[in-house]
């Protein structure tokens, strides 16, 4: 594996660990199919700093981020960093407005465009609790209706009330933000939303699908919680992922 060797970068080892972690991230989103060309962003906040966090340079696809040329904005949109590249306004309005609302709850966060999650933030009902992994969020999802392109301010105000206490807000005819305390766990958070929402675009195509009662639903969001604190809470998902990009091209780590 490439060692982790800081370039020419002003930043603390902290601040580099987390370029490292959301770099890795934008290639496994890549792998996975989850890119929407130069467009949606993953972000996180920048570690031992106040109202900073580091995003993608807006014009660049998800595999061509590197750890040194993600851009370090303040959640007022000014880049506090070394990097030449802009940002998409769209993706810093929203994006900005949970981080500064939301401290630790939204340390990490991701949008993304994938045609499965927008088939269910389309649907009528949301997402249901047809399968396994739909099963995982039933009641932990706000919901919020669409009202254009997210690059007014004024609407974080919606967007954090519509969330509420939950982690995942599923913007209607748009797409899924998806956020948590590690990168580590909004990444699997976001593996087990694209397949809820993979297997309900599936089920539902058939016709008739069978619906779980709630009282199942509650004994496997006990039963899951359980197991996801014996897992590291994704970090072990995320190391994988990691080892498996590294395999294919380990670009990222520059």
């Amino acid at each position: 594996m490439a060692t982790q060797l800081k370039p020419n970068l002003e930043c603390s080892e902290a601040e580099w660990q987390a370029r490292l972690d959301l770099a890795a991230c934008y290639r496994i989103f890549d792998h996975l199919g989850w890119g929407e060309s130069i467009y949606n962003h993953i972000s996180i906040a920048v570690p031992g700093e106040d109202d900073t966090f580091l995003i993608n340079p807006f014009g660049l696809l998800y595999d061509e981020v590197t750890a040194s040329n993600l851009v370090k904005i303040d959640v007022e949109g000014n880049n506090v960093g070394q990097s030449q590249y802009m940002v998409n306004k769209a993706g810093f309005t929203q994006h900005a407005y949970f981080h500064k609302t939301l401290g630790e709850r939204a340390q990490a966060i991701c949008h993304v465009h994938t045609t499965e999650t927008m088939a269910v933030c389309s649907h009528k009902d949301g997402l249901m609790p047809t399968n396994f992994y739909a099963c995982n969020f039933q009641n932990q999802i706000g919901y919020h209706d669409f009202e254009g392109v997210t690059v007014r301010e004024e609407e974080g105000v919606r967007l954090v009330e519509n969330l509420g206490d939950h982690s995942i807000l599923m913007l209607r005819n748009h797409g899924p933000v998806v956020m948590d305390k590690t990168i580590q766990g909004m990444f699997l958070k976001m593996w087990a939303l694209q397949r809820a929402c993979e297997i309900q675009v599936a089920t539902v195509s058939m016709g008739n699908p069978r619906i779980v009662p709630q009282e199942v639903v509650d004994v496997h969001q006990r039963d899951l919680f359980v197991m996801q604190e014996q897992g590291g809470a994704g970090v072990f998902d995320f190391e994988a992922w990691k080892r498996k990009i590294d395999r294919i091209d380990t670009s990222w780590r520059d």
